[in-house]
């Protein structure tokens, strides 16, 4: 598994709802911040961007970047903090 980093911009019709069911569906995920996911997958970075881009509109933005080595926080939950350091020991980094 591999971790990435998702992070987007909801412009115009702002569907979150949408968007945010495609990511929970991933299972093993993290909100650590507001408009910033984290999940472990498979996947390539692009299989993940195409399945979300499918729910997002043309003037929407999105980021989805593999997380690899070297991490670092601050003013994250603890479960956030908990659930980082867990993926960071499980997944190919």
């Amino acid at each position: 598994m591999k971790l990435y980093q998702i992070t987007y911009d909801l412009r115009k019709q702002r569907d979150y709802q949408s968007l945010h069911e495609r990511i929970k569906a991933y299972g093993t995920r993290c909100r650590p911040l507001e408009s910033t996911w984290i999940i472990a997958t498979s996947q390539s970075s692009a299989q993940v961007r195409d399945n979300l881009k499918a729910v997002m509109d043309a003037d929407d933005g999105l980021l989805v970047t593999r997380l690899q080595g070297d991490a670092a926080w601050y003013g994250l939950s603890a479960k956030a903090t908990e659930w980082l350091k867990n993926q960071y020991q499980r997944c190919e980094v």
